[in-house]
């Protein structure tokens, strides 16, 4: 099988992942945090280093303001539920969200009475600053952005947009669940509040991690109350971190296996891993221009996206597409609607959706080679 699927989760893993995660199950499957016998320190030790290696990679301010969940679905509520909002406050987004953002966004428009703008891309799937900021108000209390599409790619100017925000009181929130370990993400560099990401993509973990980075106090409520293993006596969560956030025993085969994953993508250098993808990108965009039923969707300049392309075969459906690469060709990608609705109804594509493709580390250009040719045949199929 060769796989195109990374934007949904990244295979295969650096077989170091799995081996820190059948040492953490075989060796000292305890309770971190929850005990202070050697077997419980030692899962706690390991909880604590991921911790320190994670707010290293991105710039956090400590080991503290870095909370693990199940996934960046989680992360992701507990930033904007979490969040002290009132009726009236306004929610500044894009429509190149995934359904992690919509969603909660929907509960606080439904139940707490927030008004919501939802910024549109220019014609190149691009977001420019300006019009950004047309939508901010005196109201606006956080603005919350995809650092990628995980359906075009692009790239939102987080930097340019941190800059101009930098005098507003609103607070920014980045979902970097499609560049974590695939783009340079510093967040005081970045200007960053709020930062959100799946363990399970480019950092090459397993499923079931995600975290989220905050870099203040910004006054977030638990979604999730119960032990923590300190402050036991207390009726309510504690007002420590990272306990606050992180109630009920912690995922450690899942963090071990993470530590695992940032560690191979250190080694092989994010820098290094964007410019193998970008190549890879460009090699199949060259590759299907050349076939004139096949239309992709996204910026242009390579720079402005990351390696998640999306595609329309003429006269196919886009499950059907999917279904004979994986049939007939044993490729592995996604057709849909990818959990971002509003972006398929931006491009004109939620009645069908559209094909994507997204690409690794460990894909190499004879696979992308081998790509283009089956999508030609099936083109040349879909015509006759």
């Amino acid at each position: 099988m060769l796989y195109f699927d990374h934007a949904a989760s990244s295979f295969p893993k650096p077989k170091e992942v799995g081996e820190a995660m059948k040492e953490a199950v075989d060796l000292f499957a305890a309770n971190p945090g929850r005990g202070g016998h050697a077997l419980s320190q030692q899962a706690a030790s390991v909880v604590k280093r991921t911790r320190a290696e994670l707010a290293s990679l991105f710039e956090a301010p400590g080991e503290k303001h870095v909370w693990f969940y199940q996934n960046a679905t989680m992360a992701l509520n507990q930033a904007i539920l979490g969040f002290p909002f009132e009726e009236g406050d306004h929610i500044l987004s894009t429509a190149y969200e995934h359904n992690s953002v919509l969603r909660p966004l929907k509960v606080l428009e439904d139940e707490v009475g927030v008004k919501i703008s939802y910024v549109e891309p220019n014609e190149q799937h691009q977001f420019e600053i300006h019009d950004v900021l047309t939508h901010l108000t005196d109201k606006t209390r956080m603005v919350i952005v995809s650092h990628a599409s995980n359906v075009t790619g692009a790239l939102f100017p987080i930097q340019e947009l941190a800059e101009k925000l930098k005098n507003h009181s609103a607070i920014l929130l980045v979902d970097a669940s499609q560049t974590a370990g695939k783009v340079d993400i510093q967040m005081q560099r970045d200007g960053i509040d709020l930062l959100a990401f799946a363990g399970h993509k480019g950092l090459m973990g397993p499923q079931g991690t995600g975290v989220l980075i905050s870099d203040k106090d910004y006054l977030l409520k638990p979604l999730i109350h119960g032990g923590t293993g300190t402050s036991s006596e207390q009726d309510y969560q504690p007002e420590s971190w990272p306990e606050r956030y992180e109630a009920g025993t912690l995922n450690t085969p899942g963090i071990a296996g993470l530590h695992a994953g940032v560690q191979a993508v250190k080694q092989m250098g994010i820098t290094s891993i964007r410019e193998h993808e970008e190549g890879l990108m460009q090699q199949f965009l060259e590759g299907v221009s050349e076939l004139e039923s096949v239309h992709c969707y996204g910026p242009e300049a390579l720079g402005d996206r990351v390696a998640v392309i999306s595609f329309h075969v003429k006269h196919s459906s886009s499950h059907e597409v999917a279904m004979i690469l994986d049939s007939s060709y044993q490729m592995a990608v996604r057709a849909g609607l990818h959990c971002a609705p509003k972006t398929h109804l931006h491009l004109g594509t939620i009645q069908d959706g559209l094909v994507r493709v997204s690409f690794g580390p460990y894909n190499t250009s004879k696979e992308v080679d081998e790509l283009i040719g089956a999508i030609k045949e099936i083109e040349e199929a879909f015509t006759d």
